[in-house]
């Protein structure tokens, strides 16, 4: 097995003003082109750290970090969806990597630390982010014809769907 320069670890407080300069580097990376300038440019890390730091003490377990040297290179988040119109019980909320960590293999390890390769899962993804949509497939996630407009950059988003094999001691499935 290969050693990575990599930990994944449930976000902890020591790491939750780096994660707020990891997830708005990786929005102006990722995004440039897609989401308006103004918004990407008003990003503000300590108002991003405030609210990562309220969501660690409120859903402790939920975000994990892949961190080098106390540096935070990507994160992934799950929970319940927000949504009235949910499709499975757990939604990735989140999973962002460095740019030059891309195709190094953190994401693969954040999307495992943050689901349960049996449960059913579902992610909003934007329509014209391939690359990210490519990473999903990999990991069993199709779209399924769902679209919505993300209000905060009113960029249109797609759903995709992971529905694994059905197991005995599954009740969501069972009820839906």
């Amino acid at each position: 097995m290969t050693e990575h320069p990599w930990r994944v670890q449930p976000l902890a407080a020591e790491y939750v003003y780096s994660l707020a300069e990891c997830h708005i580097a990786c929005w102006r990376e990722a995004y440039q082109g897609l989401v308006p300038a103004h918004v990407l440019d008003a990003f503000d890390i300590e108002r991003r750290a405030e609210l990562w730091e309220r969501d660690r003490v409120r859903y402790p377990g939920r975000t994990y970090v892949a961190v080098v040297e106390d540096l935070v290179i990507g994160f992934s988040s799950a929970g319940p969806p927000g949504d009235a119109d949910a499709v499975t019980p757990l939604e990735l909320h989140a999973l962002y990597v460095r740019s030059r960590r891309h195709g190094s293999g953190v994401a693969d390890d954040l999307i495992r630390a943050a689901l349960d390769p049996a449960a059913p899962c579902s992610l909003w993804v934007f329509e014209q982010n391939a690359r990210a949509q490519a990473f999903y497939r990999r990991h069993g996630f199709v779209l399924d014809g769902t679209r919505k407009v993300e209000p905060f950059t009113a960029a249109m988003e797609v759903r995709m769907v992971r529905t694994p094999t059905k197991h005995a001691d599954s009740t969501w499935d069972d009820a839906h």
